[in-house]
């Protein structure tokens, strides 16, 4: 992901109820919104199946944006590699900085 979209991503998360209510419901389409290239192709047809589109960007309970702001270097860092995110779960509540300090 860019640096500037893992920014405004992770400033709407940490701030804006809208925004995270739909990223909540349709992670693609959120994340087109804030610029993330080829999620538009995505954007509702979001799925909770796993090893589909957008999957790891999915959370039972959407950490509260006080977490995502404690976690928001990690967080940009790691958005921001050059890695699979295909199985990681970053925005958890409560399981933010363990997820990240275990990869």
């Amino acid at each position: 992901m860019q640096p500037h979209v893992a920014d405004k991503l992770l400033d709407l998360l940490s701030t804006d109820d809208e925004f995270r209510s739909a990223f909540k419901a349709d992670p693609a389409a959120a994340l087109a919104q804030v610029g993330h290239p080829g999620a538009e192709q995505h954007a509702g047809k979001a799925s909770i199946v796993e090893g589909e589109a957008f999957y790891c960007m999915t959370a039972d309970h959407l950490a509260p944006k006080e977490e995502i702001m404690q976690a928001r270097e990690e967080l940009k860092s790691y958005l921001t590699s050059y890695t699979d995110h295909q199985v990681i779960f970053c925005f958890e509540a409560g399981k933010i900085t363990s997820t990240l300090r275990s990869k």
